[in-house]
């Protein structure tokens, strides 16, 4: 078998992407996160004690997105062209969903990019 981010020698590699054309690349990621109906309604009403949750987790989520390459190894440096986070609650089931969507034009695609940017918004949370 063989793994794009390890050599022959099995030393650990960032994927050559010199000769990719840049493309325009999109990617989707979503999660959620179930609490206690309490907690879901301070974060709902923005009574929570922390404050607004869900401004900072949104600006936390996107900020996270612009920084995958410090956070996870042999990930290309991206100029990302949009970073978005959407919250959708789920009052029945106390859930809050978050959806984040990227955007840039590139050689390698943005996938880390929206899982990182969902994973850490929902950690906030």
């Amino acid at each position: 078998m063989c793994f794009s981010h390890i050599d022959a020698d099995g030393n650990a590699v960032m994927v050559d992407v010199t000769e990719k054309a840049a493309t325009h690349r999109r990617a989707v990621a979503a999660g959620s996160i179930r609490m206690n109906e309490e907690a879901f309604a301070a974060v709902r009403d923005k009574t929570a004690r922390k404050g607004d949750v869900l401004g900072v987790a949104q600006v936390a989520g996107i900020m996270a997105t612009k920084e995958t390459s410090r956070l996870i190894p042999l990930c290309h440096g991206l100029g990302l062209t949009a970073s978005g986070l959407q919250f959708f609650l789920h009052p029945e089931s106390s859930e809050i969903e978050a959806v984040c969507t990227i955007q840039c034009d590139g050689k390698t695609g943005v996938e880390m990019e929206a899982l990182t940017g969902v994973t850490v918004a929902l950690l906030t949370i």
